[in-house]
Order: structure tokens, then C-alpha cells, then sequence
């Protein structure tokens, strides 16, 4: 597993995640452990490294 920090869309504050690296591409959601709104993950990896990280709000 790898664990990423990054800034929630909604509250701004610092959070992280683990990453399974053994997908190379996926989507899914996962709430803020801070704010709890959904948060939609899209992490990449290549060889066993994050090479690519995005997160977005899902409106509700």
C-alpha cells in the first residue's frame, strides 16, 4: 500500500490515503476523514509509482 496526502475539495484541510499500486489505473470514491463529503480518487502508477493523482468533488 502507499499512502498519499493531498488537499480535500471541499474543506481544504490535509489528508491522506492508501493506494493499492499493484492497479495501475482506477476511480473510485472514498469520504474525507475530516469532513466526510465524497471525494472521487483517480490514481495512476507505473512500475510501482504514483506518476499521476487527481481528486475531485462530487456535487451533491
Amino acid at each position: 500500500m502507499f499512502e498519499h496526502y493531498f488537499q480535500c475539495p471541499y474543506c481544504w484541510e490535509e489528508v491522506s490515503m492508501l493506494l493499492d499500486p499493484s492497479i495501475l489505473q482506477q476511480t473510485y470514491v472514498e469520504d474525507c476523514e475530516v469532513c466526510c463529503n465524497p471525494i472521487e480518487v483517480t490514481p495512476q502508477f507505473q512500475e510501482n509509482e504514483l506518476i499521476g493523482f487527481d481528486v475531485q468533488s462530487i456535487e451533491q
